[in-house]
């Protein structure tokens, strides 16, 4: 792999709470990483106006919301954040199938109507921070963790949904069933080397990409380095690697 290719494999999580550091973070990774993440930290933090701030330094945005309430709410924020010309947004694979169609109609829709290039829609599964224990006796889901992160993907696909953010423990069997073009993300990232934090089911990236992980989405392990460039410049070699 090249490492213009690895680059727009490469999110980097945006996991700060000002406009001041995300910028900053920006201006710094732009050449080593193809999009850039605003969760809810972030975005609850600034609001649109981040996305618009972002957007004019010229990075595509992953807006990680994980939306999950009725069809006709998730629907109507779908419009709101359509407007916002991100590259892809989330929805949460437990809010059903009505649901997620809601989300990708209207924003099919919006896109159309304000003549944008529609948003990529994924689904959430499984949190990576969920281990099977979690999953089984706090969550009162049974059978392994990986059947549910399928079931939902397929689910997903069936629903005409972009792609689903999964952990790259289950990337080979979407991949297997979900097809070439199917985009898996897969956070939990963490190079060589360092530790995991909250993190349960994590992997290296060059594990996540030969698993069929699609994109890779990296917070801490850059955002928090000494040399955050550096740090992107490391994974990114992880990457080119395989």
């Amino acid at each position: 792999m090249h490492i213009s290719e690895a680059r727009e494999k490469l999110i980097v999580a945006l996991d700060v709470d000002s406009a001041e550091q995300a910028l900053k973070l920006v201006e710094r990774l732009k050449p080593w990483a193809g999009l850039f993440k605003v969760g809810m930290e972030l975005f609850y933090s600034q609001g649109p106006v981040i996305i618009n701030e972002l957007r004019r330094r010229g990075v595509k945005l992953f807006l990680d919301l994980k939306l999950h309430d009725i069809p006709n709410t998730v629907a109507r924020a779908t419009r709101v954040l359509t407007r916002l010309g991100v590259a892809m947004f989330n929805v949460h694979a437990a809010g059903g199938r009505a649901m997620m169609r809601a989300a990708l109609e209207s924003c099919q829709e919006e896109s159309a109507k304000l003549g944008l290039s529609r948003p990529l829609v994924l689904a959430v599964t499984v949190l990576t921070s969920i281990d099977q224990l979690a999953f089984n006796q706090e969550l009162g889901f049974s059978g392994p963790v990986t059947d549910k992160v399928v079931a939902w993907a397929l689910l997903a696909r069936e629903c005409g949904l972009d792609g689903v953010v999964a952990s790259a423990h289950e990337a080979g069997a979407i991949r297997r069933l979900c097809g070439p073009d199917f985009i898996i993300v897969t956070p939990g990232i963490r190079p060589s080397g360092t530790a995991g934090g909250d993190q349960k089911r994590i992997v290296t990236p060059a594990v996540a990409l030969a698993a069929g992980a699609s994109h890779l989405v990296v917070g801490r392990p850059i955002i928090a380095a000494p040399d955050p460039a550096e740090a992107a410049r490391f994974i990114l070699d992880e990457m080119i690697a395989i």
